[in-house]
């Protein structure tokens, strides 16, 4: 069996220096970097993680929370997040929660009984029992996607995003706009208020029966917020503004079920730009969230939290931008 040893001599440095590229460590030559890991991936040298938790006083694992119903900028967002964690030594434990106090009590319970250096949260948790636990403990962790005060977190400006991405509508001529958004989550509340302030520049009345609200963001949901909103108002609309790309996508395939063009008839803005959107018919215009960058900052936000305890991690608040594509389209 190839050890570390074996791996420091061939490359002609220290099992030290072979020690701290395992471990995800700087202060290392790219060249040499570059040349540990190849020899690494040939040899297939797998490091003992039993006798590294025993030295390090760490179990390499991490834990991340995530909805039971995640939609598809979470399934991408925790993959890139779980590639890095693998680059620096971790594995990684999943923790499916559901919005209910139950569920969040249960993903505690089962959270309590693992051994972890630390905790990444994708799914906003609402039990502050849970919060106080990671404080208490001193365990680790970041919130991505959404901010909670005491703790670090990776996230765009919500508000100013939901702002930019009605702004657009309202550039185009559209002042009867409708919103689809998720029901009990901050961001939800963050960009419904981005909606509603880019109205009141346009000196538009705030009318909280134009926003539907739905228990999950995905496409299906926004298929049911769509039907929801044109049984409220029928077809007194002409643009939409959805909190996720899913949502966006439902609430489109209702729309040409019903026999509503986008966007000749009606316009439509997401919000995350995941992969599909540059796909579907009609191209989505949308919020683009800088996902790459959101995983890697959250997985090296926690790496440095997990090795240096005493460092101080501010909030990450990531650049947007508004992708226009082929679902909006100027009034008349």
């Amino acid at each position: 069996m190839v050890s570390i040893k074996d791996i420091a001599k061939q490359v002609g440095m220290s099992p030290s220096t072979v020690s701290r590229v395992i471990n995800g460590k700087k202060y290392v030559n790219p060249e040499k970097r570059a040349e540990i890991l190849r020899l690494i991936k040939e040899t297939g040298y797998v490091p003992n993680k039993a006798a590294r938790s025993m030295v390090m006083q760490r179990s390499f694992s991490v834990g991340i929370v995530i909805p039971d119903t995640f939609n598809m900028f979470q399934r991408q967002l925790f993959s890139i997040i779980e590639r890095h964690l693998e680059s620096f030594g971790y594995h990684t434990l999943f923790f499916f929660v559901k919005s209910d106090e139950a569920s969040e009590e249960e993903c505690l319970r089962r959270m309590k009984s693992e051994q972890l250096d630390g905790v990444i949260l994708i799914q906003e948790i609402k039990n502050p029992r849970f919060y106080s636990y990671l404080l208490d403990m001193g365990l680790p962790s970041v919130c991505t996607t959404f901010a909670y005060d005491r703790i670090p977190s990776v996230h765009v400006d919500e508000e100013q995003a939901a702002f930019d991405g009605v702004m657009h509508l309202l550039n185009l001529g559209h002042r009867e706009i409708n919103m689809v958004n998720g029901a009990g989550v901050n961001f939800g509340l963050q960009r419904a208020e981005g909606y509603f302030k880019a109205l009141a520049s346009a000196g538009l009345p705030r009318d909280e029966s134009r926003i539907v609200y739905v228990r999950s963001l995905t496409a299906e949901s926004g298929m049911y917020g769509m039907r929801e909103l044109l049984l409220r108002g029928g077809r007194n609309f002409s643009a939409v503004f959805a909190a996720t790309d899913e949502l966006a996508m439902g609430t489109i395939r209702v729309l040409r079920d019903e026999g509503i063009r986008v966007p000749e008839d009606v316009s439509v803005v997401g919000f995350d730009d995941i992969e599909i959107s540059n796909y579907s018919i009609p191209r989505l215009t949308t919020i683009r969230q800088p996902l790459l960058e959101m995983g890697e900052r959250t997985a090296l936000m926690l790496h440095r939290s997990i090795v240096n305890r005493d460092a101080v991690e501010s909030d990450a608040v990531l650049p947007y931008r508004l992708i226009i594509r082929e679902s909006t389209a100027r009034v008349g």
